[in-house]
């Protein structure tokens, strides 16, 4: 029972971050075209979250080795509430910029903490259960916090205060816990040369992911403005983006275990870039399409990740697997920094259909890739099991690998 009750705490833990997390991109995107930010200075916001992110992945094992599992969650969880409650001081995108570092730093530490806190307490017996859960939690927070858009004024004390308040207020369940901390964990290696020849289409999928979800979560909402959507309507249209890619796992995954996973890629690959092609399409159009347009682009495109890292596990054997899926993890940074720079650049020249154009131009690359390879090398004979991988830190392999490891 003690046990059960320190899990509900770390995951009451997780959806309030998630809810202030969630919810920063979207009002810093609303707040900076309300306050006459440029379009290019918005993606620069979107791009240094992943810069924190990055930051943090490395920084946060090393803490948790020097002052324990709660006190780094503290720290990181702190810094995320200082990265918003600071916004209304001085309003200026490179000022915002360094805080968005911290909002990005906030959360790839604080999952690490987590996600290493589950991984040393979780029996092999419950482990499924609990990353259902775990997901379960995460998708629902990621969706809830794009709804609450709709009742947060852009460029508003007020709006960011309540943000920072969630964050703040994350850091109480996890470290009120009677649970005993577990011992400290053994930050997995990066071995990104040796992931790019054990597996380049799962490197090339990882990478089409990040430059793909960043972009469109970090700039979307600048495109839902300027195709005429309201706050609340931007939250919903996000939401419906998140609730996609949350249902597509399962039958993607069943897919995906059953086929070869590269003809499952170039399929899933080729439906998203049919979505984004609509888009660039439409023209005045209801909010439902909107909607439903949106809930396909979710279902053809959060899916790729699982998919790659999938592929990238057949190669490779159990012992390398931890490092491997910590490589992918980097690699998917590495596409999400770059992007929602690249992607808002674009909106601004072109106008908001140019970021379904990059978009499009991602999954076009990959295609081709998947088709190379497909020529190059035969399907891995021993495929692992297709799990959905949060993009949460670069220890989330430990806490999906089991003791039967496929």
């Amino acid at each position: 029972m003690r046990l059960l009750l320190s899990f509900i705490a770390l995951l009451f833990s997780i959806a309030l971050l998630q809810l202030s997390s969630g919810t920063i991109g979207t009002l810093d995107a609303l707040s900076g075209l309300k306050t006459g930010f440029s379009r290019v200075e918005i993606g620069l916001l979107g791009s240094a979250h992943f810069v924190g992110f990055f930051i943090g992945c490395f920084w946060a094992p090393r803490l948790i080795g020097s002052i324990g599992h709660s006190r780094t969650f503290a720290i990181f969880a702190t810094m995320g509430a200082i990265g918003v409650i600071a916004h209304p001081i001085f309003i200026n995108a490179y000022f915002w910029l360094a805080l968005r570092l911290l909002s990005g730093m906030c959360v790839a530490g604080c999952y690490t903490v987590i996600e290493a806190w589950f991984q040393a307490k979780v029996t092999n017996e419950i482990r499924g259960r609990v990353m259902s859960a775990y997901r379960i939690v995460d998708i629902s927070a990621s969706s809830i916090s794009q709804l609450m858009i709709a009742f947060l004024t852009p460029a508003s004390y007020i709006s960011y205060n309540i943000i920072a308040i969630l964050a703040c207020i994350a850091i109480l369940p996890l470290t009120l816990t009677q649970s005993e901390a577990p011992k400290v964990p053994k930050a997995p290696r990066l071995h990104p040369i040796r992931t790019a020849l054990t597996s380049p289409l799962g490197v090339a999928g990882v990478i089409t992911a990040g430059v793909t979800t960043s972009s469109f979560r970090m700039v979307g909402p600048i495109y839902g403005s300027d195709i005429g959507l309201t706050t609340s309507e931007i939250g919903s249209f996000l939401a419906s983006v998140l609730i996609g890619g949350a249902l597509a796992q399962f039958p993607v995954g069943y897919l995906a275990d059953k086929f070869d996973r590269r003809r499952v890629l170039v399929g899933i690959s080729i439906a998203s870039i049919m979505v984004c092609v609509a888009f660039m399409l439409m023209g005045e159009t209801t909010k439902i399409n909107t909607y439903i347009l949106a809930f396909i682009f979710g279902a053809t495109t959060f899916p790729i990740f699982s998919i790659s890292a999938a592929h990238a596990n057949d190669f490779t054997s159990p012992e390398e697997r931890v490092e491997l899926n910590a490589s992918l993890m980097f690699f998917y940074a590495i596409g999400a920094v770059f992007s929602p720079l690249i992607a808002s650049a674009l909106i601004q020249k072109f106008g908001p259909s140019a970021m379904f154009s990059f978009i499009t131009l991602a999954h076009v690359c990959l295609v081709i890739f998947s088709l190379g390879r497909m020529s190059a090398r035969s399907s891995s004979s021993e495929k692992t099991k297709y799990r959905y991988m949060p993009r949460t830190s670069f220890t989330i392999g430990k806490l999906i690998k089991r003791r039967n490891l496929d």
